[in-house]
């Protein structure tokens, strides 16, 4: 007693500020009973996913299937009761609902008995699903409107006689007053957001793919959701802030993959004066310059040529650009990718690390051999104009503001730590040191201040010192040497534009992508992230893993899991797959690797569902229950300090105030 007393009056400001919240006695019983029983629930289900590239439709469907976790429940559920086809119809409808009861409505004859049989399996499989739930968590994720109706079948005990007729009487009412349709859609709703209590996106929503913003919008939508930055999600977030290195990059590569679609119809960007541009000054074809994924259906042979033009008056201009950057930031220490003051435009060569190579293009106009990075007044005009349009792009901006809000360089959750590029090592295995500012930085350090110096690019007043170093640095974190969401030494943009000789295409990796297939390198990284769990993993993204060829996503004795498998279809070839998705549940992590998808409605049309192998790599001797968790963590510490306001109200340390509102205390 005298201890609690103690411990009471040590704490009484901060409990006198918790009392206003739970003002009697029995509000905070009931917190104290809600957190408890909360914390005795499993854990629920966490979806990552990587490297979405663009690709809308794929990820649309791995979202709506949950990586095989909703046709699994299925399965579970109905797999001695219902055929394989129908549970196959009952997936594709929780799916696409609209899509596929369009297509329902014109073969079934009788829709009132069909809405009534498929209204009761939504709401068996509903059950099922929020069996690891709380009642609060249900409600709180039931589409608006249907509320009450929702939570009233779901909570019937079917097999009490007396309430068969009322549970009878609301479906019934339902369809006869043609709401079936929208309770379908509302049931697959909330049967999708149970499924998955949290959705990890471990970078590069952006480039290749032709519609991330579909993605974005999604996401956006999302009811739990974290973003790790990938190296092309920050190029495009230094675009949007006006960085001019990453602008031109952005739309270099949006070009070459046939994306300008995205740039002009979605964002609004306009790349006339681009076009004008290279139309004027490049009068030869440009062949080296032919953009890799065009529509030829979509583009004629003179439009492509048009495009490799505006690929080329752009690619000149992002050297430029970039050159300008490495001259203002010595500490980059990316000297070796000042190429264009290289050039030998008599011979016709470049020299690169010491070597002279031809050049299969020397025809650049623009490029002034005793000033070589300094733009044209026409080039100066032409970026200047897609700053202001990168700007005052609404919806692009809408898209940034939530990665800024969502997104982070790393995340711990629930033990695990996640990023998408590498903690930068050096040959030996260690920590690199990378100096930022007046000091250096490794391993979690530098993903820290590497976040602070982004976030300044965005948040930072314009023309201040902290803004302009910020927007630098989001082009050096997409291709630095030593970015730690990069991860090579160096990007060959220059060489596999200008020379012929594919050996000084690579582009070596950092050695962390050697180390991890070590299971201390791993330990060693968590340890540094505070994180010595026996069960705390990696979720790594970034660098596709190579399936066709043998290689494991699976590294570092399980310990780092690398969940790139090639997401977009440019990567499929080199992959095998279609990427990577891993599931973490209360019972423990499979990680499921996809086939190429095909298109929506071929998957709502015939029930084709991505074909997907499910590899279990680690089952817990106990379910984890929610009191292992981040969450439940911070449950047990409310609970710990709710016991001892419990206690001071019992001792009349502090007073229950009179008169209490009880209907403005939605916890009584």
């Amino acid at each position: 007693m005298g201890d609690n007393l103690a411990k009471i009056q040590e704490n009484i400001k901060y409990l006198k500020m918790l009392s206003q919240k739970y003002p009697t006695q029995e509000a905070v019983a009931t917190r104290i009973i809600n957190l408890i029983s909360y914390n005795s629930l499993p854990k629920g289900t966490e979806h990552f996913m990587s490297d979405l590239h663009g690709e809308a439709e794929a990820f649309i469907h791995i979202l709506n299937n949950c990586s095989g976790v909703i046709r699994a429940k299925i399965d579970e559920l109905f797999r001695h009761t219902i055929s394989s086809d129908e549970r196959a119809n009952l997936a594709t409808l929780i799916y696409y609902p609209r899509q596929k009861l369009e297509l329902i409505k014109q073969q079934q004859s009788d829709m009132h008995d069909w809405y009534r049989v498929t209204i009761q399996r939504l709401v068996e499989l509903c059950r099922h699903i929020a069996s690891k739930c709380s009642r609060k968590k249900v409600r709180r994720h039931i589409p608006e409107g249907y509320i009450y109706t929702i939570d009233e079948l779901l909570h019937t005990n079917y097999d009490d006689k007396d309430k068969e007729q009322y549970y009878d009487s609301i479906v019934n009412t339902i369809i006869d007053l043609n709401m079936g349709d929208d309770f379908i859609e509302a049931f697959s709703t909330l049967i999708k957001t149970l499924a998955v209590d949290r959705l990890h996106i471990i970078g590069d929503i952006f480039d290749r793919g032709s519609r991330p913003d579909i993605i974005i919008d999604l996401l956006i939508q999302h009811h739990s959701v974290d973003i790790q930055w990938g190296n092309h999600d920050i190029l495009w977030m230094g675009a949007a802030c006006g960085n001019h290195a990453c602008i031109s990059n952005v739309v270099r590569i949006s070009i070459q993959y046939g994306n300008i679609e995205l740039l002009e119809n979605i964002y609004g960007i306009s790349l006339r004066q681009l076009a004008l541009f290279a139309q004027s000054v490049y009068k030869d074809d440009c062949p080296n310059f032919i953009p890799k994924e065009v529509d030829t259906e979509r583009y004629s042979e003179s439009d492509i040529k048009l495009l490799a033009k505006m690929k080329k008056a752009i690619s000149i201009i992002m050297l430029k650009l970039e050159g300008q950057t490495i001259l203002r930031h010595k500490e980059y220490d990316m000297s070796d990718r000042l190429l264009l003051d290289k050039i030998n435009f008599k011979n016709q060569t470049v020299t690169i690390d010491n070597v002279e190579y031809k050049m299969i293009d020397c025809n650049l106009p623009t490029v002034n051999p005793e000033d070589p990075y300094a733009l044209t007044d026409e080039e100066s005009s032409i970026i200047n104009n897609l700053e202001l349009s990168f700007k005052q792009s609404e919806k692009l901006q809408r898209h940034i503001e939530f990665l800024f809000s969502k997104g982070s360089m790393y995340t711990c959750y629930n033990s695990n730590l996640m990023y998408h590029g590498c903690i930068p090592l050096n040959e030996d295995g260690s920590f690199t040191k990378v100096k930022l500012d007046s000091r250096s930085y490794s391993g979690k350090e530098l993903l820290d201040k590497a976040e602070i110096i982004v976030r300044n690019g965005y948040f930072a007043d314009e023309n201040s010192s902290e803004k302009k170093k910020g927007l630098d640095f989001m082009w050096y974190l997409w291709c630095g040497k030593n970015s730690p969401i990069y991860g090579r030494n160096r990007m060959a943009t220059f060489e596999r534009m200008f020379i012929q000789d594919s050996s000084t295409w690579t582009e070596p990796k950092n050695p962390y992508y050697h180390y991890i297939n070590f299971e201390y390198t791993c330990i060693n990284i968590l340890r540094d992230f505070n994180l010595n769990q026996h069960n705390s993993h990696i979720m790594n993204g970034h660098v596709p893993v190579k399936t066709k060829d043998g290689e494991s996503p699976i590294k570092g004795n399980g310990r780092l899991i690398l969940i790139d498998g090639g997401f977009c279809k440019a990567y499929h070839k080199t992959t095998g797959i279609a990427g990577y998705t891993l599931i973490y549940n209360s019972h423990g992590m499979r990680i499921v690797a996809h086939q190429p998808f095909t298109c929506i409605s071929d998957a709502v049309k015939n029930n084709v569902d991505i074909h997907s192998t499910s590899t279990v790599f680690e089952t817990m001797d106990k379910r984890i229950m929610m009191s292992q968790t981040d969450i439940g963590i911070t449950n047990s510490e409310k609970i710990s300090d709710l016991k001892l306001l419990l206690s001071a109200y019992r001792m009349g340390a502090i007073k229950q105030p009179e008169n209490i509102d009880l209907e403005a205390h939605s916890l009584l």
